[in-house]
Protein backbone atom coordinates (compact mmCIF):
# COMPACT_ATOMS: atom_id res chain seq x y z
CA UNK A 1 0.00 0.00 0.00
CA UNK A 2 1.51 3.33 -1.08
CA UNK A 3 1.14 6.10 1.50
CA UNK A 4 -0.97 9.16 0.68
CA UNK A 5 2.04 11.45 1.10
CA UNK A 6 4.18 9.46 -1.34
CA UNK A 7 1.31 9.14 -3.80
CA UNK A 8 0.80 12.92 -3.74
CA UNK A 9 4.52 13.52 -4.28
CA UNK A 10 4.70 11.10 -7.22
CA UNK A 11 1.66 12.61 -8.89
CA UNK A 12 3.08 16.10 -8.49
CA UNK A 13 6.02 15.07 -10.67
CA UNK A 14 3.69 14.80 -13.65
CA UNK A 15 4.00 18.60 -13.79
CA UNK A 16 7.12 20.46 -14.90
CA UNK A 17 7.00 23.03 -12.10
CA UNK A 18 7.16 20.33 -9.42
CA UNK A 19 9.88 18.41 -11.25
CA UNK A 20 11.90 21.61 -11.19
CA UNK A 21 11.00 22.42 -7.58
CA UNK A 22 11.98 18.98 -6.29
CA UNK A 23 14.79 18.36 -8.81
CA UNK A 24 13.26 14.92 -9.39
CA UNK A 25 11.50 13.01 -12.16
CA UNK A 26 9.70 9.72 -12.85
CA UNK A 27 10.96 6.62 -14.58
CA UNK A 28 8.26 4.08 -15.44
CA UNK A 29 7.98 0.57 -16.83
CA UNK A 30 10.13 -2.52 -16.73
CA UNK A 31 12.76 -1.64 -19.33
CA UNK A 32 13.25 1.97 -18.26
CA UNK A 33 13.56 1.12 -14.56
CA UNK A 34 16.06 -1.66 -15.28
CA UNK A 35 18.06 0.81 -17.42
CA UNK A 36 17.89 3.27 -14.54
CA UNK A 37 19.36 0.82 -12.05
CA UNK A 38 22.34 0.33 -14.36
CA UNK A 39 23.06 4.06 -14.41
CA UNK A 40 24.66 6.24 -11.79
CA UNK A 41 21.51 8.25 -11.09
CA UNK A 42 20.27 8.58 -7.52
CA UNK A 43 16.97 6.83 -6.84
CA UNK A 44 14.69 8.33 -4.17
CA UNK A 45 11.85 5.83 -4.25
CA UNK A 46 11.45 2.49 -5.99
CA UNK A 47 8.03 0.88 -6.35
CA UNK A 48 7.29 -2.47 -7.98
CA UNK A 49 4.75 -5.22 -8.17
CA UNK A 50 5.51 -8.35 -6.10
CA UNK A 51 6.19 -10.29 -9.31
CA UNK A 52 8.74 -7.75 -10.62
CA UNK A 53 10.36 -6.69 -7.33
CA UNK A 54 12.99 -9.52 -7.18
CA UNK A 55 14.63 -8.11 -10.31
CA UNK A 56 15.27 -4.78 -8.58
CA UNK A 57 16.94 -5.81 -5.34
CA UNK A 58 20.24 -3.92 -4.99
CA UNK A 59 22.22 -2.51 -2.04
CA UNK A 60 22.91 0.61 -4.14
CA UNK A 61 19.27 1.68 -4.17
CA UNK A 62 16.48 2.16 -1.62
CA UNK A 63 14.39 -0.87 -0.67
CA UNK A 64 11.62 -1.75 -3.09
CA UNK A 65 8.14 -0.73 -1.95
CA UNK A 66 5.50 -3.15 -3.12
CA UNK A 67 2.54 -1.81 -5.07
CA UNK A 68 -0.23 -3.27 -7.17
CA UNK A 69 -0.51 -2.85 -10.92
CA UNK A 70 -3.48 -0.55 -10.38
CA UNK A 71 -1.49 1.64 -7.97
CA UNK A 72 1.44 1.97 -10.36
CA UNK A 73 -0.89 2.83 -13.23
CA UNK A 74 -2.78 5.40 -11.19
CA UNK A 75 0.40 7.00 -9.87
CA UNK A 76 2.23 7.18 -13.18
CA UNK A 77 1.58 8.34 -16.71
CA UNK A 78 1.55 5.04 -18.62
CA UNK A 79 -1.73 3.50 -19.73
CA UNK A 80 -0.74 0.34 -17.87
CA UNK A 81 2.23 -0.50 -15.68
CA UNK A 82 2.65 -4.06 -14.47
CA UNK A 83 6.27 -3.70 -13.37
CA UNK A 84 7.82 -0.72 -11.63
CA UNK A 85 8.06 3.03 -11.08
CA UNK A 86 10.93 5.08 -9.65
CA UNK A 87 11.41 8.62 -8.40
CA UNK A 88 14.87 9.78 -9.45
CA UNK A 89 16.99 12.77 -8.55
CA UNK A 90 17.73 15.01 -11.51
CA UNK A 91 21.47 14.75 -12.26
CA UNK A 92 23.59 17.86 -11.62
CA UNK A 93 24.23 19.72 -14.85
CA UNK A 94 27.86 19.84 -15.89
CA UNK A 95 29.13 23.08 -17.47
CA UNK A 96 28.49 23.55 -21.17
CA UNK A 97 31.95 24.30 -22.53
CA UNK A 98 32.25 26.34 -25.74
CA UNK A 99 35.15 24.11 -26.82
CA UNK A 100 33.08 20.90 -26.62
CA UNK A 101 32.18 20.72 -30.34
CA UNK A 102 35.79 21.18 -31.50
CA UNK A 103 36.47 17.45 -31.70
CA UNK A 104 33.05 15.83 -31.31
CA UNK A 105 29.58 16.30 -32.73
CA UNK A 106 26.98 17.82 -30.41
CA UNK A 107 23.24 17.74 -31.09
CA UNK A 108 21.33 20.96 -30.37
CA UNK A 109 17.54 21.28 -30.43
CA UNK A 110 15.72 24.53 -31.15
CA UNK A 111 12.09 24.73 -30.08
CA UNK A 112 11.44 20.98 -30.17
CA UNK A 113 8.32 21.15 -28.05
CA UNK A 114 7.05 17.58 -28.34
CA UNK A 115 8.49 15.47 -25.48
CA UNK A 116 8.22 12.25 -27.49
CA UNK A 117 10.33 13.73 -30.29
CA UNK A 118 12.81 15.11 -27.78
CA UNK A 119 13.17 11.70 -26.13
CA UNK A 120 13.71 10.00 -29.50
CA UNK A 121 16.40 12.56 -30.40
CA UNK A 122 18.03 11.91 -27.02
CA UNK A 123 18.02 8.20 -27.89
CA UNK A 124 19.70 8.98 -31.22
CA UNK A 125 22.43 10.90 -29.39
CA UNK A 126 22.97 7.81 -27.25
CA UNK A 127 23.12 5.53 -30.33
CA UNK A 128 25.79 7.64 -32.01
CA UNK A 129 27.77 8.23 -28.82
CA UNK A 130 27.34 12.00 -28.78
CA UNK A 131 28.69 13.82 -25.71
CA UNK A 132 25.39 15.54 -25.02
CA UNK A 133 22.30 17.38 -26.24
CA UNK A 134 21.81 21.15 -25.96
CA UNK A 135 18.21 22.34 -25.57
CA UNK A 136 16.98 25.83 -26.29
CA UNK A 137 14.82 27.67 -23.77
CA UNK A 138 11.61 26.79 -25.62
CA UNK A 139 12.18 23.04 -25.85
CA UNK A 140 10.13 20.46 -23.98
CA UNK A 141 11.30 19.44 -20.54
CA UNK A 142 13.72 16.51 -21.03
CA UNK A 143 12.46 15.01 -17.75
CA UNK A 144 8.84 14.93 -18.90
CA UNK A 145 7.77 11.28 -18.45
CA UNK A 146 7.11 10.94 -22.20
CA UNK A 147 10.61 12.18 -23.04
CA UNK A 148 12.18 9.89 -20.45
CA UNK A 149 10.28 6.87 -21.81
CA UNK A 150 11.12 7.69 -25.44
CA UNK A 151 14.82 8.10 -24.61
CA UNK A 152 15.00 4.35 -23.88
CA UNK A 153 17.61 4.72 -21.16
CA UNK A 154 19.55 7.64 -22.68
CA UNK A 155 18.40 9.71 -19.69
CA UNK A 156 21.00 7.86 -17.62
CA UNK A 157 23.85 7.98 -20.14
CA UNK A 158 23.78 11.18 -22.21
CA UNK A 159 23.92 14.62 -20.55
CA UNK A 160 21.48 17.35 -21.53
CA UNK A 161 21.92 21.07 -21.13
CA UNK A 162 18.47 22.62 -20.87
CA UNK A 163 17.16 26.20 -21.15
CA UNK A 164 20.19 27.38 -23.13
CA UNK A 165 20.16 30.64 -25.10
CA UNK A 166 21.06 28.73 -28.24
CA UNK A 167 21.88 31.71 -30.47
CA UNK A 168 24.17 33.19 -27.81
CA UNK A 169 25.92 29.86 -27.21
CA UNK A 170 26.50 29.30 -30.93
CA UNK A 171 27.92 32.82 -31.18
CA UNK A 172 30.35 32.04 -28.36
CA UNK A 173 31.89 29.03 -30.12
CA UNK A 174 35.47 29.35 -31.34
CA UNK A 175 36.00 30.31 -34.96
CA UNK A 176 36.08 27.34 -37.29
CA UNK A 177 33.48 25.23 -35.45
CA UNK A 178 30.95 23.92 -37.94
CA UNK A 179 27.30 24.66 -37.16
CA UNK A 180 24.97 22.60 -39.36
CA UNK A 181 21.23 22.71 -39.86
CA UNK A 182 18.61 21.28 -42.20
CA UNK A 183 17.40 23.51 -45.03
CA UNK A 184 15.48 22.76 -48.24
CA UNK A 185 17.90 25.05 -50.07
CA UNK A 186 20.99 23.48 -48.49
CA UNK A 187 23.67 21.17 -49.88
CA UNK A 188 22.69 17.59 -50.74
CA UNK A 189 23.86 15.72 -47.64
CA UNK A 190 24.47 12.52 -49.62
CA UNK A 191 27.14 14.23 -51.72
CA UNK A 192 29.15 15.58 -48.78
CA UNK A 193 31.92 13.99 -46.74
CA UNK A 194 31.05 15.18 -43.26
CA UNK A 195 33.10 14.53 -40.15
CA UNK A 196 31.50 14.04 -36.69
CA UNK A 197 32.55 17.35 -35.14
CA UNK A 198 30.72 20.62 -34.59
CA UNK A 199 27.04 21.20 -33.82
CA UNK A 200 24.02 19.76 -35.62
CA UNK A 201 20.98 21.94 -34.90
CA UNK A 202 17.49 20.55 -35.40
CA UNK A 203 14.41 22.77 -35.26
CA UNK A 204 10.72 22.15 -34.76
CA UNK A 205 8.75 20.46 -37.52
CA UNK A 206 6.24 23.29 -37.79
CA UNK A 207 8.57 26.31 -37.65
CA UNK A 208 12.08 25.06 -38.39
CA UNK A 209 14.98 26.94 -36.87
CA UNK A 210 14.37 30.31 -35.24
CA UNK A 211 15.86 33.20 -37.26
CA UNK A 212 18.57 34.02 -34.69
CA UNK A 213 19.74 30.39 -34.64
CA UNK A 214 19.50 29.94 -38.41
CA UNK A 215 21.69 33.02 -38.87
CA UNK A 216 24.51 31.24 -37.04
CA UNK A 217 24.67 28.19 -39.31
CA UNK A 218 27.91 27.74 -41.20
CA UNK A 219 26.47 25.08 -43.52
CA UNK A 220 22.94 24.14 -44.49
CA UNK A 221 22.13 20.51 -45.26
CA UNK A 222 19.37 19.14 -47.47
CA UNK A 223 17.96 15.60 -47.43
CA UNK A 224 16.82 14.94 -51.01
CA UNK A 225 13.71 12.99 -51.92
CA UNK A 226 14.17 9.52 -53.31
CA UNK A 227 13.02 8.86 -56.89
CA UNK A 228 9.30 9.49 -57.00
CA UNK A 229 9.21 10.72 -53.37
CA UNK A 230 6.48 13.27 -52.73
CA UNK A 231 6.26 13.62 -48.92
CA UNK A 232 6.17 17.26 -47.90
CA UNK A 233 8.35 16.84 -44.81
CA UNK A 234 10.04 14.43 -42.42
CA UNK A 235 9.62 14.01 -38.69
CA UNK A 236 12.41 15.89 -36.88
CA UNK A 237 13.81 12.70 -35.33
CA UNK A 238 13.82 10.92 -38.70
CA UNK A 239 15.64 13.90 -40.26
CA UNK A 240 18.18 13.92 -37.44
CA UNK A 241 18.80 10.18 -37.87
CA UNK A 242 19.52 10.61 -41.59
CA UNK A 243 21.84 13.55 -41.01
CA UNK A 244 23.68 11.89 -38.11
CA UNK A 245 24.25 8.78 -40.20
CA UNK A 246 25.91 10.92 -42.86
CA UNK A 247 28.21 12.51 -40.27
CA UNK A 248 29.35 9.10 -39.05
CA UNK A 249 29.29 7.22 -42.37
CA UNK A 250 32.96 7.88 -43.13
CA UNK A 251 34.31 8.03 -39.58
Amino acid sequence: MVSKALAKYIRSLHQRKYRQRHAAFLVEGAKSVLELLGSGLEVEHLLATPAFAPQLASPRHPPVQLATEDELTQLGTLQTNAAALAVVRRPPEVPLLPTLPAGRLVLALDNVADPGNLGTLWRLADWYGLPGVVLSENCADPYNPKAVAASMGAFGRVPVWADVDLAAWLSSLPAGIGVYGADLEGDNVHKLHLQPAGVLVMGSESHGLSPDVAARLTRRLHIPHGPGGRAESLNVAVSAAILLDNFFRNS
